[in-house]
């Protein structure tokens, strides 16, 4: 798996007990080196309609000066690592930038998981579009990864949310899977199952498009 867009949690416990003791300049230490990581998630995550009419670094802003206010609180009693107690933070903040911004939607906004899958040559689809790919296909063969990395994002869009949601947040925010079994209050071995069921789909629906894994093009 790619490197997680979190900074290591290595460092993050030193700031953090610095930051118990009272050390001011670890706490903003600890705020800085994962604001880019907070800003990689809402360019992510936040609906690519609302980004057009939001400015993605006053929703990072929000989520430090939220963050920063609760901080306290964290610091008494750490339910989760650092980075995945942030991760809510700015979920939170995503989801209600986004119902505010899109209340004309026809969905339910309660529903709506206000993702956004990256256009375009990004580096997580195509490590996503290899994966789904037969490993053993030959060089003139993987010349089509690009082809099914653009359909892999589409869809990616067609899963239901819960699919959709593990995808996500394994490939593209490149969460662990005792992460994401955090993040969604579910145990290691249901989060596995969650996500190769996600996966499974994934190649479904690639596969009735003709482009998934072990498509003979002799076929067509």
């Amino acid at each position: 798996m790619a490197k997680s867009i979190w900074p290591s949690d290595d460092h993050t416990e030193t700031l953090l007990q610095s930051a118990r003791d009272g050390d001011a300049d670890a706490v903003n230490s600890l705020f800085e080196r994962h604001r880019a990581p907070i800003r990689r998630l809402v360019e992510l995550r936040l609906d690519r309609k609302v980004q057009r009419r939001v400015d993605v670094s006053d929703v990072v802003q929000d989520v430090m000066v939220e963050a920063s206010n609760r901080l306290g609180k964290y610091l008494d009693d750490p339910a989760m690592a650092f980075h995945l107690w942030l991760r809510q933070i700015a979920w939170d903040r995503i989801i209600d930038t986004y119902r505010r911004h899109r209340v004309s939607a026809k969905r339910n906004m309660d529903r709506e998981q206000a993702m956004s899958v990256p256009r375009g040559a990004d580096h997580s689809t195509m490590e996503l579009a290899a994966q789904l790919c037969d490993p053993a296909m030959t060089p003139a063969a993987a010349a089509t990864h690009r082809e099914i990395a653009d359909q892999v994002e589409s869809v990616i869009e067609q899963l239901a949310d819960q699919d959709r949601e593990i995808i996500l947040m394994r490939h593209y925010e490149h969460l662990t899977n005792l992460e994401i079994a955090q993040v969604l209050g579910l145990s290691p071995p249901a989060a596995s199952m969650r996500y190769l069921r996600a996966v499974r789909r994934l190649r479904e629906l690639l596969d009735d498009l003709q482009i998934g894994p072990g498509h003979d093009e002799s076929e067509t």
